[in-house]
């Protein structure tokens, strides 16, 4: 959602922004004269009392009670966030997040590892929830399987996607079969298939096998059955790894986060359940790049107490994300780069997984 900034003078927006930037801060309602003590605007008390009434008028702050100074209200917010996004170098800064991350991975790639691990960085450099979304297995390109024989009819079957997603699994055949008959429905599969999307894969092998000629050739006929077998059960799933709901206790506490007991409980539980927490990414993640939804833009009750900041990765032919969620006060103009910077050195380490390092890199 994109807040109406024509409605506000160049002023008007300079004020807005010191008074945002000063609450995040302090966690205080901001007066007249903290904005006047700031600097840099070159007004008196009194012009800045008036632009607070104005913006209050407009609905971008407001009065918790009437001797108090103003906060920021959720298009307040979405204003300054705005303004923000506007500044060039804003997503360019590098972070320690960044850091760690090369630091860690980059001589040594592995995509599970370096997904479970993001998380948990973001969230101890920004105190807020992180998360890190991995796309389904299925939305990935594939890119050839294998097959390993283990003897008494049970084969290791190995599939992988373009982006190096490697799925095992043993399957129990009602044939033995030699090592050259495996070696040939492998070839046959990855000559046919490779590069489609694997939900294709599944139902391609599928219509296939319902034709009447695949009964008259017995390779196919034995491929495309090994392989209806190990597609059977890989996941549809997008999955989750999360982290650091007890950043947030303390904003409980803090008479003016607007975080009450029952919105973190309720986010609490999202998290645990996983699956409603996918869903809502998901609906909010529907392009690439960076994302923010700020409280009450969040289609589900429980979320518009936090502001979500999130940005995406590629691995391969598929996209995933990762971001943070956190008080409607987090200190956006760090949260943003982190977090789209995060994104962007994931796709840089994902895009060496399954490659030898580099002679430079060694």
């Amino acid at each position: 959602m994109a807040s109406d900034l024509h409605t506000l003078s160049e002023r008007g927006r300079r004020i807005l922004a010191s008074l945002v930037r000063a609450h995040i801060d302090t966690h205080e309602p901001v007066a007249s004269q903290e904005i006047v003590r700031q600097g840099g605007l070159g007004l008196s008390s009194a012009t800045i009392r008036s632009v607070l009434a104005q913006l209050e008028s407009l609905g971008y702050v407001r009065q918790p009670h009437t001797s108090a100074g103003r906060i920021p209200t959720d298009i307040g917010y979405r204003a300054y966030v705005d303004e923000l996004l506007q500044e060039p170098r804003l997503t360019q800064a590098a972070s320690p997040v960044d850091a760690q991350l090369l630091e860690q991975f980059a001589h040594d790639p592995d995509a599970e590892a370096v997904l479970a691990a993001v998380p948990h960085m973001l969230s101890q450099a920004s105190h807020a929830v992180a998360f890190a979304l991995v796309p389904a297995a299925e939305g990935a390109a594939f890119h050839r399987i294998e097959f390993v024989r283990l003897g008494a009819g049970r084969v290791l079957v190995i599939v992988v996607s373009r982006s190096s997603q490697v799925t095992h699994k043993v399957v129990e055949l009602d044939e033995e079969l030699l090592a050259a008959d495996l070696e040939q429905a492998a070839t046959y599969l990855n000559t046919e298939f490779s590069g489609m999307p694997l939900a294709e894969v599944r139902r391609a092998i599928q219509d296939r096998l319902s034709h009447e000629r695949v009964l008259y050739d017995r390779l196919m006929a034995r491929a495309l059955r090994l392989a209806r077998s190990s597609f059977e059960q890989m996941t549809t799933q997008h999955s989750l790894y999360v982290e650091g709901a007890s950043s947030l206790v303390d904003e409980v506490s803090e008479p003016y986060s607007g975080v009450t007991l029952s919105a973190l409980g309720a986010l609490v539980k999202m998290m645990e359940e996983k699956k409603r927490l996918v869903r809502l990414l998901t609906e909010y993640i529907d392009r690439p790049g960076l994302t923010v939804v700020i409280g009450g833009e969040h289609p589900d009750p429980a979320l518009r107490q936090f502001s979500l900041v999130a940005s995406t990765y590629v691995d391969g032919d598929t996209t995933g994300t990762v971001g943070l969620i956190g008080p409607l006060r987090m200190k956006y103009s760090v949260a943003i780069p982190m977090v789209d910077g995060a994104a962007h050195t994931v796709s840089r380490v994902l895009s060496h997984v399954g490659k030898p390092p580099h002679p430079a890199d060694s």
